[in-house]
C-alpha cells in the first residue's frame, strides 16, 4: 500500500514539474509546495528537491531540441555554420551570466527559512500581460511602417547578457525561469516562436547547472527527499515530468508560431497573476505555503 502511495506521489510531483516548468509559475516553487505537502519536507529540503526535479524537464528539452544541441556540438569540434556559431555564443554567454547571478542567489535562498513567493509571480504576470498589449499595439505600428519583429539573427551580445541576467534572477523562489526569460525577450521585441525556442534552449543548461549546484551545496537535503520518495519513486517522477514536458513544449511552440500568440501570452500572464494572488491569500490567512 505504501509503495502504491509513493508511486502516486511521484506521478503527481512529475506532473507538477512537467507542467509548471514551461508556464510562468516557477516550477521549483510548485514542486517545493507539492513535496512539502506530500513528503513533509521543510523549506530548504523542498526547495532543493524542486531544483533536483528539473532533471525530467532537461531530458525533455534535450529530446525536443536535439537538432539545436547537435548544432552546438558541431561548433565545439569546429564544424559549425555561421548561424550555429551564433547560437553557441548566445547559449554560452547567457549561461555564464546566469551562473554568475543565479549561484549566489541560490546559496542565499537555500540558507533561509522562508520567503515571500507571491509577489514575484504577480510582477511576472503583469509584465506578461503588458507584453501582450505591447505586441498587439506594435503589430499595428509595424504593419503601418512595414517592419517586423526581431529574429534571432538580429540579436547581439547586449541582448544575450540581458536574457542571461533575467534567467539568473529566476533562482529566487517564486520567480519562473521561463516566465521571466520570455517576458524579457518579448520586451526586446523578439519574434514569438523564437522567444520560446531561445528560452527553452538556454533553460537546458541553466537547469543542468542548478542540478549540479544542488548536489554540491545541498546533497544532504536531496538525501532526505530521496529517502521519502525512494529511488523508484524518483525515476517515476522524472519519467512523468519528461513525458508531460514534451507535450507542453510542443504545444507552446505550435501556438507561438500562429497568430493567436497575444491570447497565449495573456493567458500565461493571468495564470501567473492567479498563482501570485493565491500564495498571498494563503499567507495572509496563516496557511504555511512555506515553512
Amino acid at each position: 500500500m505504501l509503495n502504491i502511495l509513493q508511486s502516486v506521489y511521484s506521478i503527481i510531483i512529475g506532473i507538477v514539474q512537467g507542467v509548471s516548468e514551461w508556464l510562468p509559475i516557477s516550477s521549483k516553487t510548485q514542486v517545493l509546495l507539492t513535496s512539502q505537502a506530500l513528503l513533509h519536507l521543510n523549506f530548504q529540503q523542498a526547495y532543493t528537491f524542486g531544483l533536483f526535479m528539473e532533471v525530467g524537464t532537461i531530458l525533455a528539452a534535450v529530446i525536443y531540441f536535439r537538432r539545436d544541441i547537435f548544432s552546438l556540438a558541431k561548433v565545439i569540434v569546429l564544424r559549425g555554420t555561421h548561424g550555429e556559431k551564433k547560437l553557441f555564443v548566445y547559449v554560452l554567454t547567457a549561461t555564464i551570466i546566469t551562473g554568475l547571478i543565479g549561484t549566489p542567489i541560490y546559496l542565499i535562498a537555500d540558507s533561509i527559512k522562508g520567503v515571500s513567493i507571491g509577489i514575484p509571480m504577480l510582477v511576472i504576470g503583469l509584465v506578461l500581460i503588458g507584453d501582450a498589449v505591447f505586441i498587439r499595439y506594435s503589430k499595428k505600428k509595424r504593419a503601418a511602417k512595414g517592419t517586423n519583429m526581431r529574429k534571432f539573427e538580429s540579436l547581439g551580445m547586449k541582448d544575450y547578457i540581458i536574457i542571461g541576467a533575467a534567467q539568473g534572477i529566476a533562482a529566487l523562489p517564486g520567480v519562473s525561469r521561463s516566465g521571466i526569460t520570455t517576458s524579457v525577450m518579448f520586451l526586446l521585441n523578439v519574434e514569438a516562436d523564437e522567444v520560446f525556442r531561445l528560452s527553452f534552449i538556454i533553460g537546458i543548461f541553466a537547469s543542468g547547472g542548478a542540478f549540479g549546484l544542488t548536489f554540491l551545496a545541498s546533497h544532504a537535503n536531496v538525501s532526505v527527499a530521496l529517502s521519502q520518495i525512494g529511488l523508484t519513486g524518483l525515476l517515476i517522477a522524472i519519467a512523468t515530468a519528461t513525458v508531460v514536458s514534451l507535450f507542453l513544449i510542443d504545444f507552446l511552440i505550435r501556438i507561438a508560431s500562429k497568430s493567436k500568440i497575444v491570447y497565449l501570452i495573456t493567458a500565461l500572464g493571468i495564470i501567473a497573476l492567479a498563482s501570485g494572488v493565491l500564495y498571498i491569500v494563503y499567507s495572509s490567512l496563516g496557511i504555511p505555503v512555506v515553512s
